[in-house]
């Protein structure tokens, strides 16, 4: 055997073993959970409640939540794939010094909740949290998804099957597997991949209103990407796009303003609770 085809077949070899690897570990380079169980008052928040729901399979899904005050909708959030609700503590309080209600459900694995985390498992719990404030009174013209990166996509597809006021999609992209695509060209990341996540997909099929919010420097998830989901949506829709942020702080570029400026001008959310 040449020198070159034992270098060609070892090279090859590595290769699938690369491809393995990444195949096996794939969860473990998708979500970075903080596990431990923090409660909302040790992070000096009053008047926010520890909320948990059990799945049909009996895992223990963590939630904060937050509640309204009269004539303002109720924030259903699902965060991104790193931390836990401790994490968006400052978030929270921010939605609350406004009025504005927040029912956070952390994943599974992440924050005290139970089980792993999977797209399959993420998105039935986020349609279960939507039911939990549904059973608590929460009227669907009050309820506003909003998805964090890559609760984004997840809370399209709720957004695709639930009602709801509104939807807010924050660093959204077009599908994780073309996230996957561009960090590691290297691989076959669309034939590799279990949890897809393929908001594209699921977007067309929102007919509430959406905002969309991306920071122009944003190196994780393009702000291209959240520009292809704003051409796919239906009306009405708005795309708020920060220059010189990055990922997760267009905050310090005035996306908060933007956010609640868009809320109060919501159509009717907020708006079923304070008539009663």
């Amino acid at each position: 055997m040449s020198v070159v085809l034992k270098i060609v077949l070892t090279l090859g070899l590595l290769y699938a073993l690369l491809l393995l690897g990444a195949w096996l570990l794939q969860r473990q380079l998708m979500y970075f959970p903080d596990t431990v169980r923090t409660p909302p008052e040790l992070f000096g928040l009053r008047d926010v409640e520890e909320v948990t729901f059990k799945t049909p399979g009996g895992e223990t899904i963590v939630s904060w939540w937050t509640k309204a005050q009269p004539g303002k909708p109720t924030l259903l959030y699902f965060h991104g794939n790193a931390g836990a609700l401790v994490t968006r503590g400052e978030r929270v309080r921010k939605y609350q010094d406004k009025g504005f209600g927040l029912f956070m459900m952390t994943y599974r694995g992440f924050g005290g909740s139970t089980g792993r985390p999977s797209e399959r498992a993420n998105v039935r719990d986020a349609n279960q949290a939507y039911d939990v404030l549904i059973n608590a009174g929460v009227s669907p013209s009050d309820i506003v998804l909003y998805g964090e990166s890559l609760g984004s996509g997840i809370a399209t597809q709720v957004a695709a099957a639930k009602e709801c006021a509104g939807v807010i999609l924050d660093a959204p992209y077009t599908s994780m597997t073309d996230v996957a695509a561009l960090h590691y060209p290297y691989l076959p990341a669309r034939w590799l991949m279990t949890d897809r996540y393929l908001t594209k997909t699921y977007i067309a099929r929102i007919n509430a209103p959406l905002l969309i919010v991306h920071g122009e420097e944003d190196e994780v998830i393009p702000v291209a990407m959240g520009r292809a989901l704003f051409e796919i949506a239906k009306e009405p829709k708005q795309i708020a796009i920060f220059k010189g942020a990055g990922h997760a702080d267009h905050n310090a570029f005035g996306s908060y303003d933007v956010i609640w400026q868009w809320l109060e001008r919501l159509p009717g959310a907020g708006k079923a609770k304070a008539a009663e």
